[in-house]
């Protein structure tokens, strides 16, 4: 029995970083352009050959955030990037990662508390 609840662990762990291996992927891959869109998360528990139940669960469980969470916490994390590396406006930013501009500013506040502007003002390089 203990031996079945350490491979359970163990698998979970595993499902866990794959879903963070494929996101940290797909988002390069979207930003380059290799890809046109965001994918769902059905689509890559898919990918994952995992129901989107099993992957939104095991990711709950592992980390006590939902797998979402972690995906647009990536994409802010890509947005600062541009935001403060580049020249680039933020609706060129916003057209990147797949959004309108104006759904773009209202994500990006939600998540940093500030307008992409603002925190390219404080941050620029």
């Amino acid at each position: 029995m203990e031996k079945n609840k350490q491979h359970r662990l163990k698998r979970s762990t595993e499902i866990t970083e794959s879903y963070f291996l494929f996101l940290d992927k797909h988002i390069t891959d979207v930003i380059s352009g290799d890809i046109d869109h965001f994918m769902g998360i059905n689509q890559i528990a898919s990918k994952l050959f995992l129901s989107h139940k099993h992957l939104t669960a095991t990711v709950q469980n592992e980390t006590g955030n939902h797998p979402c969470y972690f995906y647009d916490i990536k994409i802010i994390e890509e947005a600062k990037k541009m935001l403060s590396d580049t020249n680039k406006s933020v609706s060129e930013i916003a057209r990147i990662l797949t959004y309108d501009p104006s759904n773009f500013s209202k994500f990006f506040k939600k998540f940093v508390g500030q307008t992409p502007g603002q925190f390219r003002k404080e941050n620029k390089k």
